[in-house]
């Protein structure tokens, strides 16, 4: 399955970790500010529907 990356293996290997560890943390830096911007838009449109 693991192609043989000879002397190249810990550059390669780091290099799809790092990218998958900066996918991840898109990931969950996406999700934590769309629940905050959720609370924000709910917060806005209530203030909204008690003033009128």
């Amino acid at each position: 399955m693991m192609p043989d990356l000879g002397k190249y293996a810990v550059t390669v290997l780091s290099a799809y970790g790092v990218s998958l560890a900066l996918i991840v943390a898109l990931v969950v830096l996406s999700l934590w500010r769309s629940r905050r911007v959720r609370a924000e838009l709910e917060r806005v449109e209530d203030r909204q529907n008690r003033n009128g």
